[in-house]
């Protein structure tokens, strides 16, 4: 595979509401994006100068694939599945381990290192290095989570796979999430940020910066190393007030100190419960 395979497969995918390219170019192109995807040559998204890019058209092809393939059953072990996307089966080769029942479907890709507990991951994710999804977590479609994350139980990253160029759900390297948090709608989670329990993120949700003098209120993003704790906020409503969801940033971790240790203090600190 080379890039000239990739230019190929980018302009059939492209295109392909545009021109009537035939069903084994389009099927040849998809296949061939979903292979990269798979090992790690291709992601859906990727960062340079801290800047995130998607590639919507790796997006594209993931839904051309749900058209093009027909359903099918399979067996692993007890366990029967009827899907158009078979699971994934290269973790030896990939240096991954994975925990009974964890699921992961194929052209979704983990880095060296990545720990599956009894967890589920969706087609286009990308997991880096060191990273641990814990019990009952999801990671879904094309979501992108970097190295040495913690995704603690039950903790939900929703996949953002509609429309082909809106950014997926990114979670930066270091960053901790504690149990059940949810973040979804192609939020973003800076570096080394820590997140409370049962906090949710969605694109609409006001993310109140409490460090400074006066309140900042942003939407979307979590700063690195911040400290996040679900809240609620009044709101005057015609008919009464209203308590509704917010995060509050209440502190960081700091740069000085060994990450496991200064996550630790963080969480003393702040009372915060993971």
């Amino acid at each position: 595979m080379v890039q000239a395979d990739l230019a190929r497969w980018k302009t059939t995918i492209e295109t392909e509401g545009v021109f009537e390219n035939s069903r084994d170019e389009l099927e040849k192109a998809v296949k061939g994006t979903l292979d990269a995807l798979d090992c790690g040559l291709l992601r859906v998204a990727q960062v340079a100068d801290g800047e995130w890019t998607v590639n919507a058209w790796v997006k594209q092809a993931i839904l051309y694939m749900f058209r093009l393939n027909k359903m099918e059953s399979y067996e692993v072990g007890p366990y029967q599945y009827r899907d158009k996307v078979p699971l994934k089966t290269n973790y030896e080769q990939l240096g991954v381990r994975v925990v009974p029942p964890a699921t992961a479907r194929y052209a979704s890709f983990m880095e060296p290192g990545v720990i599956l507990m009894p967890s589920y991951v969706n087609v286009g994710a990308y997991i880096g290095s060191g990273t641990m999804v814990d019990t009952w977590a999801t990671v879904g479609s094309c979501a992108q989570i970097g190295a040495n994350v913690h995704l603690s139980g039950g903790v939900g990253i929703g996949g953002v796979l509609e429309p082909p160029g809106a950014t997926p759900v990114i979670v930066e390297d270091g960053a901790f999430l504690g149990s059940r948090c949810i973040v979804v709608e192609g939020v973003r989670v800076g570096k080394e940020a820590v997140l409370a329990a049962n906090l949710t993120l969605t694109k609409s949700t006001p993310i109140i910066d409490l460090r400074g003098s006066e309140p900042k209120t942003t939407k979307g993003i979590v700063p690195p190393r911040a400290v996040v704790v679900p809240g609620v906020r009044e709101k005057v409503m015609p008919g009464g007030k209203a308590l509704l969801q917010c995060a509050y940033i209440i502190g960081e971790r700091k740069e000085s100190t060994d990450k496991k240790t200064s996550l630790n203090q963080v969480l003393r600190e702040h009372d915060i419960s993971v």
